[in-house]
């Protein structure tokens, strides 16, 4: 199984236990360190090649929709659940904007749903 990389920018800096998640699922994660890292999700993305990039502020959009614009990357955003995280991978979105919600959980079962629906 080829390797899931996944880029994580929190507005504040934060994402380590997302982090943790993706790692215990399997994936490679790079969380950007830094207030405002959310809105370097794309140029990191871009660098790293990555397979999937989650973006994290108050209303979960900033970041992804920068990613966007800049790269045109699918981006979904204002997801609250990992529910909503799941079925945008399933829907074949590669950019997740939520707002802080800073679980494992999120980072594991979005890898996992990544394998699911392109590398099974």
């Amino acid at each position: 199984m080829t390797n899931i990389t996944v880029v994580i920018g929190d507005r504040l800096g934060k994402g380590q236990k997302v982090g943790l998640g993706v790692e215990a699922a399997g994936g490679i994660v790079t969380v950007i360190p830094g207030m405002a890292a959310d809105m370097k999700l794309g140029d990191i993305m871009n660098q790293e090649q990555a397979d999937f990039g989650i973006s994290f502020c108050g209303s979960g959009g900033a970041g992804a929709i920068t990613a966007q614009n800049k790269y045109g990357y699918k981006a979904k955003y204002g997801m609250r659940s990992v529910e909503e995280g799941v079925t945008a991978i399933n829907e074949g979105y590669n950019v997740l904007g939520f707002g802080f919600m800073d679980k494992e959980e999120l980072g594991q079962k979005l890898v996992e749903a990544f394998v699911k629906k392109y590398r099974s």
